[in-house]
Order: C-alpha cells, then structure tokens, then sequence
C-alpha cells in the first residue's frame, strides 16, 4: 500500500490558519538563507532586529542556579503560582524600586516570560467568535509589540489600534479613539482591556505621570481592564527620570495588572521567567488557566531570580548595562546623523531607534530593509510590522556589540545607504 502523507491543515481553527509567521522569525529565516552568501563579501550579517540582549547574564546568577542544583527538591514540580521565596522576592522589588506594596499571597503570579503571560491573559478574556460585530475588543498601542496583534486574533478577539504619533507625543487620548471606534461601527461595550507599553517597543516612548493616570481613570470610567506591558522598565538613561509602574498611580489596582521580565535588565532571554502583579482578582483567574496547563517555572530559575531581584550584584548590572548603552546610542546616532537622517529621536529608554524610512522607498520600509539585507548584511525590522502607523519607519536595535554598531554604519557609507 503506497504511504499517502495527509493534509491536516484543516483540522486547526480559524484562529490558527489565519496567522501570520512572527515578523523576527520570518526575518531570521531569511538571513540564515543568505548568510552563505553574505559572507563571502565580507558581509556577514550583523543583527539590528530582535530585541534580545546579547551581553552575558550577571555571574550572580549563575552562580546562584549552580549552587542550587544539588538540592534534590529543587528538581520537583513548583507550584505554577511561584514559590514563596520568588513571590516575597517580587514584592520587595516592587517596594523598593516603584514603591508599589504588593501582596505576594494575593497579587504575584509567576510567568514564563511576560509573552506568555499576557497571551494567557488575552486568551482568557476572549469570548471567541467569527462574527466580527460580536467579537471581544482588545485595545493596544500602534506601533506597537508586533505579538499583540497575533494574540488577539488566535483567541478570537478583535485588535483596536491606539495611534501612538509625533503628533501626539506617543500619548493619544483615549476619549479620541473611543469616538472613533463609535465612528468605526464598534460597539465601545465590547473593549475588555486595553494594553499599554510604556517604556514602547518600537518608539523608546515614555509616558507621564499625568498621562498614566489619565489612562487608570478611563479604565475606571468605562469597566475595562488596565494591562500595563513593563517590560522595559529597567532599561532608562537618566536616574532622575526612571520608568514608571501604572500601579504608582491612583486607584490603578482597582483595574490594572503590569507584566515585568527577567529578560531585557539582565539579559535572560533564554530563561523564560516574569511575574504579573497587581489587582488580586485578576490575578486568581489568571491562575486558573495557567494551573491547567503548566506546572510552573523550574524552582532553581525561581530562586536565581529571586536572588538577583533585590541584590547589590542585579542592580550593578543593570546600571552598568544601561550607561553602555547609551555610549552605544549616542555613538550610533551620530553615525546615521552622518548619513543624512534628520529629526532622531533619541530615546529616554529601551534599545530601540525608531528612524524614518529614506524618501526615495516612497515609506516603504520593507524594501529598504530587504536591501540593506540582501546587499550589506544589515538585518532591520520595517516598521510596518508594528501596525499602521509604523509605515514609512523602521526600528533598529541596537543591542549589538559597539564593534558591530561601528561596522554597520561603515556599511551603509560604503554600500550608498543614506538618507537623501
């Protein structure tokens, strides 16, 4: 009998069919397809997309998951909420760095990683539906995390997009885009919550005191939950201008809950550990999903983590981590100043630059990634790729070595990559 291999595309949801492959990984793919190539001509490609650390955890750490390994009961299930020692831990660091309290009872969930934590989250509110006049509204920052989007949509939901623009400052008013979604033919009572990123991947966008409770009294106003993407919150270049949490703000945990990561302050990309914190209601029923279909973060990550949160070693890091940083920032800036760009806005936080698209490409962005590419090994993120408003920019990364950030504009000047 001949072997047949059977199709079963169509044995997936809607959901799952109609998703679209990770912007980072369909890019990662293609340079790995022309890194043969690239190399030959002295072009080996240098990575300006992910937005991954690529400096080397703090030795705190490893030192501390090391000494931990021989305790036998490290190696047992953990509890999916946390462990105690991880859980007072979060607390603490909330206390001492946002002077937030928080529960470590009733207020603290451990995640693996903050993607993880809020695709869960979003899964759970979702009433999932193909109808689109029925379907669950999800609000969320344009440009914005380019995950988001994909989500909301494999639960079901519907992605409604806050317009974050130089006009604006990065802030819009959320009594604005309600009207326009009225306009739009949505039905306001559909919004279950609203996302905010603030320190913003792509922009480096921060947002203020004044501007953050404005979005707690909306939320408040209207019965939506406030979900507060903090994953930045480390990375800042000004110690008297440190990012906010939305839980300093008054009344937020009436109606908000804030995601933090081990991943971007220490450069534990790998290790896939978080915590979600804030209104203990939320956090319970977002227990009960994440109870039924994992056990929780390996206890010896937990304790590492927990470990480093409050020391002295986990601090130096990230202070030292953010003052090169900014050398490699600055130094990177004047170089595409040198190439023609006009108007960088140099970020307060993140590792991000968001520039503008060169006008030849006529805004788009991906046509002049796909040649800084394919010609010079410079692999960039077009814009687009974070929602309609990220059309005509692109965002670079600049979390590579000073080295490579040096080689890169070399590149572009000697490749004809300018502006004008």
């Amino acid at each position: 009998m001949e072997n047949t291999v059977l199709d079963f595309k169509n044995h997936f949801n809607d959901y799952v069919q109609n998703l679209e492959t990770y912007i980072m990984f369909q890019i990662k793919q293609r340079t790995i397809e022309l890194t043969d190539e690239l190399t030959k001509k002295d072009r080996k490609p240098i990575a300006l997309s992910m937005g991954a650390p690529v400096d080397m955890v703090p030795k705190f750490v490893i030192e501390t998951l090391k000494n931990c390994l021989d305790d036998p009961s490290i190696h047992t299930y953990s509890t999916p909420k946390g462990e105690k020692y991880f859980l007072e831990a979060v607390s603490k660091r909330m206390k001492e760095r946002f002077n937030v309290d928080i529960n470590p009872n009733t207020e603290v969930f451990s995640l693996i990683g903050s993607k993880e934590g809020i695709a869960n989250l979003i899964r759970e509110l979702i009433n999932p539906t193909t109808n689109i006049k029925n379907k669950d509204i999800i609000m969320v920052p344009d440009p914005g995390y380019a995950s988001y989007g994909e989500m909301i949509k494999v639960s079901g939901g519907l992605c409604y997009g806050l317009p974050l623009t130089k006009e604006n400052n990065y802030m819009p008013n959320l009594d604005l885009v309600l009207e326009q979604m009225k306009k739009d033919g949505l039905n306001p009572a559909k919004i279950k919550a609203l996302v905010i990123n603030y320190p913003n991947n792509p922009l480096g966008a921060t947002a203020t005191k004044e501007y953050l409770q404005s979005c707690v009294d909306f939320c408040i106003k209207h019965h939506i939950m406030l979900i507060s993407d903090n994953a930045y919150s480390e990375i800042y270049f000004d110690e008297n201008d440190k990012p906010l949490s939305i839980l300093e703000l008054k009344d937020a945990k009436n109606v908000a809950v804030e995601f933090h990561s081990f991943s971007k302050p220490y450069a534990m990309t790998g290790w896939r550990i978080g915590w979600v914190c804030g209104n203990s209601q939320i956090v319970s029923m977002f227990g009960k999903l994440k109870s039924t279909i994992d056990t929780g973060v390996f206890k010896a990550l937990q304790l590492a983590g927990a470990k480093l949160l409050n020391s002295k070693e986990g601090e130096e890091y990230i202070q030292n981590a953010n003052k090169n940083l900014k050398i490699k920032l600055e130094g990177f800036v004047n170089g595409l100043k040198e190439l023609g760009w006009p108007d960088i806005e140099v970020p307060k936080a993140t590792f991000y630059l968001w520039v503008k698209t060169p006008p030849r490409y006529n805004g788009d962005s991906k046509k002049f990634c796909d040649e800084m590419l394919e010609k010079s090994g410079i692999v960039a993120v077009p814009g687009h790729a974070f929602g309609v408003n990220g059309k005509g920019y692109v965002r670079l990364s600049i979390t590579a070595s000073k080295e490579n950030l040096d080689a890169v504009i070399k590149r572009m000047k000697q490749d004809g990559h300018t502006y004008n």
